[in-house]
């Protein structure tokens, strides 16, 4: 399973109600990383990725709706 890190840092955000800049915080990252993410541009560190997943799961955010295609 390859997780599409843009929708799910999106679907987190809009879940949460947080902007780019409270979503950085959380996660205690800069602002421009989470830019960076969303639009595909850079995927998160090793340890960032396992509190997202772990965001996901605990606000009920399939992580099946954030798979990429890979066709």
């Amino acid at each position: 399973m390859k997780i599409d890190y843009s929708k799910a840092i999106i679907s987190l955000r809009v879940k949460l109600n947080l902007s780019q800049q409270a979503m950085a915080a959380y996660l205690g990252v800069s602002y421009g990383s989470v830019s960076r993410w969303e639009r595909g541009i850079y995927e998160p560190t090793k340890l960032v990725k396992i509190k997202i997943i772990n965001l996901l799961k605990e606000n009920d955010i399939k992580i099946e709706e954030c798979e990429q295609n890979e066709y």
